[in-house]
């Protein structure tokens, strides 16, 4: 008659009590994370205070009718209706804005581009001196004293319409000219092509030589090479300064203030977006207004820059990804 033994099954050989996994981190590992968030703390403190914080209050203030020196009174979204229904320099603006960017992006970048190719085929020895040159402009930035400076440049008397006078193209003050001030501020913008041209520098030292070789013996002239070659491999580049480019210009403020004089003239022609909100917001203590504006710029950023990402998978190539 057999037994059944009671005894327990013999584990398999190697295996012993090990403590069931409890979706937790060791102590030990917990307690090392402390160094970690000590050296974040001055970035997440700062974030806190100095963005999320003012975003946080201004777009509460965009919502109330606030002048500086009284309470702010809720209006509600009364601010948004009055830019958008009742403001017709407001879309003023908006026009000169845009049409600053449309003009000043295209030109500053293919200028940025242009240089660059010469840069690269320049002979190694001089490519230092004029690539510090060239990026020069740059490092002065959107300062004030270098939008004086142009300012003079193209008033009654400065050193450009004398030089066109004296080839006989009288255009007089460019400033004072509501056809042409405008076109002041895209000159300087143009001017400081400087960031763009080494990042494009970069770019094209990255296409190798052996694409152009091989193009060259199948007949390719420097144009076709250039279309063919240049371009798709330097899109992702020519995507970033894009991007980078259009966001700055629909913040641009000091040139135009300093071109204008801080009002916008001559008949609003230099009458940027960024200087109206300013004039809304410090001139006619208008905060609320000026929060307003500020909110209605950060939307239509967002909304362009969406949009470049997402019409950028039909031109921009990556050399890594297949099927492109």
């Amino acid at each position: 008659m057999s037994t059944v033994s009671t005894r327990a099954p013999l584990r398999a050989e190697g295996s012993g009590d090990r403590p069931r996994p409890t979706g937790r981190r060791p102590r030990g590992v917990r307690e090392k994370r402390w160094p970690a968030y000590v050296f974040l703390s001055p970035w997440m403190i700062g974030a806190v205070a100095l963005t999320l914080v003012p975003m946080a209050v201004s777009l509460y203030l965009s919502l109330t009718d606030y002048n500086l020196f009284d309470p702010p009174r809720w209006v509600g979204l009364r601010n948004y209706g009055d830019l958008l229904g009742r403001d017709p320099r407001f879309w003023r603006s908006v026009g000169t804005t845009t049409l600053y960017a449309v003009v000043a992006v295209p030109l500053k970048l293919a200028l940025a581009l242009g240089v660059a190719m010469l840069l690269k085929n320049l002979a190694h020895r001089g490519r230092a001196f004029y690539r510090s040159a060239f990026y020069a402009p740059s490092l002065l930035g959107a300062s004030m004293s270098i939008a004086l400076v142009w300012r003079a440049m193209f008033n009654d008397g400065g050193s450009v319409p004398r030089l066109l006078e004296s080839i006989g193209i009288h255009t007089g003050s460019w400033v004072g000219d509501p056809r042409l001030a405008m076109y002041v501020v895209v000159l300087l913008t143009v001017w400081q092509f400087g960031a763009p041209m080494v990042i494009f520098l970069a770019g094209l030292q990255q296409i190798s030589p052996d694409l152009y070789e091989a193009a060259a013996l199948d007949g390719a002239g420097r144009w076709r090479q250039f279309v063919s070659i240049t371009v798709p491999m330097l899109s992702p580049v020519v995507f970033f300064n894009l991007v980078l480019e259009i966001i700055n210009s629909f913040q641009v403020f000091t040139p135009a203030y300093a071109v204008s004089g801080g009002d916008g003239g001559p008949a609003d022609a230099t009458m940027f977006y960024t200087l109206y909100l300013y004039e809304r917001g410090f001139v006619t203590s208008h905060m609320g207004y000026a929060a307003a504006m500020a909110w209605l710029l950060l939307a239509a950023i967002g909304v362009i820059t969406l949009v470049l990402f997402r019409t950028s998978r039909s031109w921009v190539f990556y050399a890594d990804e297949e099927g492109r």
